[in-house]
This record gives structure tokens, C-alpha cells and sequence, in this order.
């Protein structure tokens, strides 16, 4: 399936390692050219080399922190020095600490909602005015499971990736007569470092593992490449027609109707 992307230009927020890093070598796979974006430069720079060596296509590479402001002028000033105008924009940054409501203090709710849901804000008022210009746009906010159903021991993760999907539905509905779309993903358990993170290092972590794989009806962790191709589809032509919904890959985690 010729998905339509040869050429397009994606910048994918938190893409040195984990689902950013799939996201960004799936678009470059189907021609896109691809700004990968995130804090570590090394790690980025490796990133940056092997997806470009895999599929041969045009990748750069900003290193920018995204949950600051001079961070997303970084980037989206990277991008289009290295490209042009941003046509294709995913939005992915690492997730807040676990925890319940007592472990967390007011200063902690700040980094975690400048994190989440500032930095996709403040992403999308800086490329949208392009995309407008354009009639043509693809923003896809990765979120979480969390956002349906809530995950124990993550209230800031449930609570600003909610705001997200919230801000994703009703900007899908102001911009879709422009010809931009605006979709959420939401990744389950996914074999990332950041499962890895939640589970922990100690004895228990394997437990941890086979406790999620009882709870998942497909019995396993999910792979980043699996919602890498999702991501993809919503950015090409063929998925002109789809926007405002948030959809689960999570191997049937999610237990409601809709």
C-alpha cells in the first residue's frame, strides 16, 4: 500500500529511543523525511544514523529538550532548516513519575503538566499556521491507555494525557475543513525502557511482566514497530477521511465498548 508520504516532512518529538524511535524509522520506511527530536545528543545521533542507513531515506536530527519553549523553537526551527515547513507532526515526550496523589508535590504537577501537555501546545501553535497555509496537516498526539482507562499508580500520567486527547479532539474539529488531521494513539504495555522504568529492577520486575501479560487478552507485551505502523497510516493520504478519534493499540487491554 503506497501510503502517500515520499517526501512529506515529520518531526517526531522523543525519538532517540522507545515508540518515537519506531515512529520516526516507520514514516522514513514509507519516504517521509524525518526530524527526529530529543534530549541526548549521542543517543539521538545513533537514532539518527541507523534509521537513515536502514531505509534510506533523509533523516536530521535536533537535540532540544520539548517540555521547554526555547527546547520547541529548537526543533521546529531544526526541522524546517533541514526540510522546510512541518507537514507531519507527532507529539511524544517521556513519562512523569509513577505515583499516587500523596507522593506528588505542586512543583512536581508543574514539570509533569509542561512535560505533557505544554509541549504539545506549544508544538502545534507553531506549525499549524503552515499546515493552514497548506490545507494540509497530520498531527498525531501519542498518549496512553490511561486516557480510557487508568492505570494504577500514575495519576500524573492519567491526568495530563486525558487534557491531551482533550485538546487532540476539539483542535481536529477547528482544523478539519483545512485539510488537517488530529488523532491520538494510545499505546498499552509496549517493550520500551520506560516498561521497563514502571516495572522496576528488583526480583519482582519479572513478576511484574507476567502479571501484564495475564492482563493483556493477546498474552504479551506489545512491540513499538506495532504502533509505529498505526502512527504512519494517520499520517498519509489514506487516512484523509479519520480524525478526532483516539485509538488503542494494546493488545484488547482496554475493556470498554468504546
Amino acid at each position: 500500500m503506497d501510503l502517500g508520504l515520499t517526501g512529506r516532512v515529520a518531526l517526531v518529538g522523543g525519538s532517540s529511543s522507545g515508540l518515537g524511535r519506531a515512529v520516526a524509522a516507520e514514516l522514513a520506511a514509507e519516504g517521509a523525511r524525518v526530524v527526529l527530536c530529543a534530549r541526548g545528543e549521542e543517543r539521538l545521533e545513533e537514532a539518527r544514523a541507523a534509521i537513515a542507513s536502514e531505509t534510506g531515506a533523509e533523516v536530521a536530527a535536533v537535540a532540544a529538550d520539548l517540555s521547554t519553549t526555547t527546547g520547541i523553537d529548537a526543533a521546529i526551527a531544526g526541522a524546517e532548516r533541514a526540510f522546510g515547513p512541518v507537514e507531519i507532526l507527532v507529539t511524544n515526550t517521556g513519562g512523569p513519575p509513577a505515583g499516587s496523589f500523596e507522593t506528588h508535590d505542586l512543583e512536581t504537577w508543574r514539570a509533569a503538566e509542561r512535560l505533557l501537555l505544554e509541549s504539545v501546545v506549544e508544538m502545534v501553535r507553531r506549525v499549524l499556521p503552515d499546515m493552514k497555509g497548506r490545507r494540509w496537516g497530520r498531527i498525531v498526539t501519542i498518549t496512553s491507555i490511561a486516557v480510557k482507562q487508568p492505570v494504577q499508580n500514575l495519576i500524573l500520567s492519567n491526568s495530563l494525557r486525558a487534557a491531551v486527547t482533550g485538546l487532540a479532539r476539539t483542535l481536529a474539529n477547528d482544523v478539519a475543513a483545512q485539510g488537517i488531521t488530529v488523532n491520538n494513539v494510545m499505546p498499552g504495555y509496549t517493550r520500551t525502557a520506560r516498561l521497563e522504568e514502571l516495572a522496576g529492577t528488583s526480583d519482582g520486575a519479572e513478576d511484574t511482566f507476567e502479571h501484564w501479560n495475564r492482563e493483556i487478552p493477546m498474552g504479551r507485551i506489545g512491540e513499538p514497530r506495532e504502533l509505529a505502523a498505526l502512527v504512519a497510516f494517520l499520517a498519509s493520504e489514506r487516512a484523509s477521511y479519520i480524525t478526532g478519534s483516539s485509538i488503542a493499540v494494546d493488545g484488547g487491554w482496554i475493556r470498554s465498548l468504546l
